[in-house]
């Protein structure tokens, strides 16, 4: 028996100001004091634990009111890491999962007071994580050109090869290593670039629609694109892609499945509140079809999509990347009396040969045999769902 939804509402990740609210900082400013009093925390100078993509720990100190963006310069200063550089990276907060790997579940908003977030959870599985923030690489660029940037960029493109996250073929991996050998971060870098899922973000695995109901997907998001790994019976690993510029809408939605005596699968624990992702996608020139996802970290893949719209945005647009840092009212950036380097990350390890290939489950997705499926459940409201100004229309040359 399907589980009754006792609750069904959108969940959204960012926060829209209000006009009526005023200034930007001012609204921020009435977040960041929710915040802080709702968890009873005093503002006081703290320790605050901040990982790289390769593990090493940053210590820096900070205020516990001081806000992401504030914990983000005290990291950067400590790294030696340029002011205009800082807007190409964000913090994360993930989990630490028992292997070691983490498991993102969100990004960090500009109006939270990190300290607060991750010391409320009660848990030392959780962490802070420092990562690039793009998802274009031709930022990177403008990141190599520093010393710290390079080095951090090189040490979390040998930690995502390492998880398996950037698909590697044995010789690619050779070709790598050598790299590596010769101390050419650059030119490591600039052959990863061209490497499948370079720069991109691995979820834990989890349960979709596509092609089928309940198939056990692993999604991952970069390139303008959430891209689903899935192995259907009796074939070897496959891959489908899905744009973000032919996505027309999306939402997540919760719901609480009634606890019944079926068995639980990845991404729908019994009796838990159960996420889900569904956005409308272009099929073909006059078809739009929903496409679901059920995963705990339904949010955070709605947050890349955003950012990934809103990167594609800007750089239509001519815009930069770059961000306009707040100073302090009164004062300037707090530069960090001790500083820390980026440690080089040992040699990769051979490839691990359970790794299988795949191949992508069609050049034109129009071709894939997809079930019907209806859009979800229409009593949540239209602020749910997320336009995508980046939405593109598609002629049939493009199937």
């Amino acid at each position: 028996m399907n589980p009754k939804i006792l609750e069904h509402h959108s969940l959204v990740p960012t926060v829209r100001q209000d006009p009526l609210l005023g200034s930007s900082e001012t609204f921020n400013s009435f977040l960041r004091r929710a915040q802080q009093e709702t968890q009873q925390v005093p503002t006081e100078e703290v320790s605050l634990e901040v990982l790289l993509s390769n593990g090493q720990k940053v210590l820096v100190n900070v205020l516990t009111s001081d806000q992401t963006e504030d914990v983000l310069e005290a990291v950067a200063a400590k790294l030696d890491l340029p002011d205009d550089l800082i807007g190409y990276f964000s913090l994360f907060l993930v989990r630490e999962r028992e292997d070691g790997a983490f498991s993102f579940v969100r990004k960090l908003q500009e109006f939270e007071l990190p300290y607060v977030s991750v010391t409320s959870l009660r848990s030392q599985e959780y962490k802070i994580v420092l990562r690039k923030s793009y998802w274009d690489s031709a930022y990177d660029d403008d990141v190599m050109e520093n010393r710290v940037g390079l080095n951090l960029l090189y040490a979390q493109t040998v930690s995502d090869i390492e998880r398996g996250w950037i698909l590697v073929t044995k010789e690619q991996h050779r070709q790598l290593k050598s790299l590596q050998e010769k101390v050419s971060k650059k030119e490591f870098l600039r052959l990863a670039q061209t490497l499948r899922h370079y720069g991109y973000l691995r979820f834990d695995a989890c349960v979709a629609d596509f092609p089928e109901k309940d198939c056990p997907v692993v999604v991952s998001a970069g390139n303008s694109e959430l891209s689903l790994q899935l192995r259907l019976p009796g074939q070897q690993l496959r891959e489908g892609s899905f744009r973000v510029t032919r996505m027309r809408c999306w939402r997540v939605t919760s719901s609480v499945p009634l606890p019944s005596g079926g068995t639980s699968s990845p991404g729908r624990g019994r009796g838990e509140v159960r996420l889900e992702l569904a956005f409308e996608y272009l099929m073909s020139k006059d078809r739009l079809q929903w496409v679901t996802i059920t995963s705990p970290q339904a949010i955070m893949m709605s947050i890349c999509l955003q950012s990934m719209v809103d990167e594609l945005m800007v750089k239509k647009s001519g815009g930069s990347i770059r961000k306009m840092l707040r100073r302090r009212v009164g004062g300037t950036l707090r530069r960090s009396d001790s500083q820390q380097a980026v440690k080089s990350p040992p040699l990769l390890e051979s490839p691990d040969a359970s790794r299988e290939s795949m191949v992508k489950l069609s050049s034109k997705l129009s071709a894939v045999s997809l079930r019907g499926i209806g859009s979800p459940s229409t009593d949540a409201s239209a602020s749910d769902v997320h336009g995508n100004f980046a939405f593109e229309g598609i002629g049939d040359e493009d199937l």
